[in-house]
């Protein structure tokens, strides 16, 4: 099984790295992780864009369910909403913490949140992950 660090290595030369997100803890039912909020990740000064947000829980449900699916076989995102709750300020690190609703063979549904550095609630995800099967 995949360890967080080695998650890590497999996302860094990739979109999620160029994004700076940083998995904290990755287990088939949680993956935790941090982004901190660079200017160039802003659509206007000191505002993180919502596309950020998306991208950043995203990550994690795929890394989720590459968690739960056998050895071979890959994800891909069909279904995502995004609720935003407030903004994530430039200068900060936020966090999220990723939970499975569904883990079946064919589809999986997991559910970000996405909190500011005192805790406050910025936004929720929930997205489905198709498995693909080799």
């Amino acid at each position: 099984m995949d360890t967080t660090a080695s998650l890590q290595e497999r996302i860094a030369p990739f979109f999620p790295g160029t994004l700076g997100i940083r998995l904290t803890s990755a287990t088939p039912e949680r993956v935790t992780a941090e982004l901190p909020v660079r200017d160039v990740l802003c659509t206007v000064p000191g505002i993180c864009h919502g596309g950020v947000l998306m991208a950043f829980a995203d990550t994690l449900g795929a890394v989720g369910t590459v968690l739960n699916i056998p050895d071979g076989a890959g994800t891909t995102t069909i279904e995502s909403k995004t609720n935003f709750f407030g903004p994530a300020a430039a200068g900060t690190t936020i966090t999220a913490e990723c939970l499975p609703l569904h883990r079946g063979r064919r589809t999986q549904t997991w559910q970000t949140s996405i909190r500011s550095p005192e805790g406050k609630l910025l936004a929720q995800v929930t997205q489905t992950q198709m498995v693909l099967t080799p």
